[in-house]
């Protein structure tokens, strides 16, 4: 821990999507100081760089190899917001430079990384916050309570779904690599394929070479908040089904996911993934409900939850104050986010508990990890409780479960 009030300076790692919002949110955070921008595209580097700017009055500087980055000595903390396959290299990198670690879900591109990743924070030692947020969003928090504390009665079964309406990434055509991209930095610790027309900026994520799918991209976050409520870790059986219905085109995992968690007599939770036909369930297009032997409570997929009776009448409705106010630069999305940041930061300084630590994160991770093991090889996994590792794995199961990286960019 620093006990100190100088402010953390950040270096913000991937910045064209989810991390460009975050440092909109960081820059306005008196806690910290965005001193560097790092991406393999200099287009959104220097946007990025640009609003900073104009948020603070001061730009940070810009550096494209993350593996500079890390070395810098005016860096305390990385926020690392790359494409999956980055994640657990770069951690492993800054964690091993004494960097601490903001690492965005999933944590890891296959269950093998997250041992490492592990085995990395409790060698260095640095805090390291998953990106889990909505474990630091205030109602949230207080749903979760409400079922610790046997307001909906004994829990033993919930379920979750994420809905989208998303288009057909297409079939990708093989064209020159852009100009404004370092295509070989893109591709980092993945195995090497030819750039084509239909992968940047955000399709990679329906790749296996580089992305998690819908269920590890969006149903995360929601298996994370289930498996918090039910107080349960390690599985010990897991289905899935679907597949790509909607199109025909070069996306490599389901569409429409319908996974099932038992963990031994004590809990099970299903979580649904429809990427292509958002069909709201009770009236979401995401969120969880926990049904208990008292009442049911959902947690929508923002700041709010709502306790109904078995026969759906409304006990309880706790709605988010969090609302746009004159001079305050934050809107309630990055304010929600402020809390998580707030977290981390209080954990370098002083050393307050982390609401999302790496173990945690790991472990949710690792439950969607399972499930896409199931789906690709098309059978139940029986899981140990005790180290999770999959029973009677063969050769299939084996090979997806330390998938391709090479281990030279995570030695530690």
């Amino acid at each position: 821990m620093t006990e100190t009030n100088d402010k953390i300076r950040l270096g913000i790692i991937g910045v064209n999507g989810r991390g460009k919002g975050m440092a909109s949110g960081l820059a306005k955070m008196p806690e910290c100081e965005i001193t560097y921008v790092c991406d393999v595209d200099c287009r959104a580097m220097e946007s990025c760089i640009a609003m900073i700017r104009d948020i603070t009055g001061k730009a940070p500087k810009g550096e494209k190899d993350l593996r500079k980055l890390v070395k810098a000595a005016d860096v305390d903390g990385v926020v690392i917001a790359t494409p999956d396959h980055w994640h657990v290299p770069a951690a492993v990198m800054a964690m091993k430079e004494g960097k601490h670690v903001y690492l965005e879900k999933p944590i890891s591109h296959s269950p093998s990384e997250n041992e490492i990743v592990l085995q990395a924070a409790a060698k260095y030692g640095t805090v390291v916050q998953g990106g889990n947020q909505r474990r630091s969003w205030p109602n949230v928090v207080a749903a979760i309570k409400e079922i610790k504390d046997g307001n909906i009665g004994n829990v033993h079964f919930a379920k979750g779904w994420y809905t989208n309406s998303r288009k057909s990434i297409g079939t990708g055509k093989v064209v020159p690599v852009p100009q404004w991209l370092d295509w070989e930095l893109w591709q980092g610790p993945a195995p090497r394929e030819e750039y084509r027309d239909n992968i940047i900026h955000y399709n990679w994520h329906w790749f296996k070479n580089w992305g998690t799918g819908e269920a590890m991209n969006n149903g995360m976050h929601f298996v994370d908040l289930i498996r918090w409520g039910l107080g349960v870790e390690l599985p010990t059986h897991v289905d899935s089904i679907g597949d790509r219905y909607f199109y025909d085109d070069d996306c490599e995992y389901p569409d429409t996911q319908m996974i099932a968690f038992q963990f031994a007599d004590k809990a099970s939770f299903h979580m649904e993934c429809r990427s292509c036909n958002s069909c709201p369930v009770e009236g979401l297009h995401m969120g969880v409900t926990f049904y208990g032997d008292k009442a049911n409570l959902t947690i929508s997929g923002g700041n709010t939850y709502v306790i109904r009776n078995h026969k759906g009448k409304v006990l309880k409705r706790v709605k988010s104050d969090l609302k746009f106010e004159e001079g305050n630069l934050m809107n309630p999305s990055e304010a929600l986010d402020a809390y998580h940041f707030r977290n981390w930061f209080d954990a370098i300084k002083k050393g307050t508990p982390l609401n999302a630590p790496l173990r945690e994160a790991c472990l949710s991770t690792q439950l969607v990890q399972y499930a896409s093991i199931a789906q690709q090889v098309g059978r139940s996994l029986e899981i140990n409780p005790l180290n999770g590792k999959i029973l009677g794995a063969d050769k299939a199961v084996k090979k997806l479960w330390t998938k391709r990286q090479p281990m030279r960019a995570l030695r530690l």
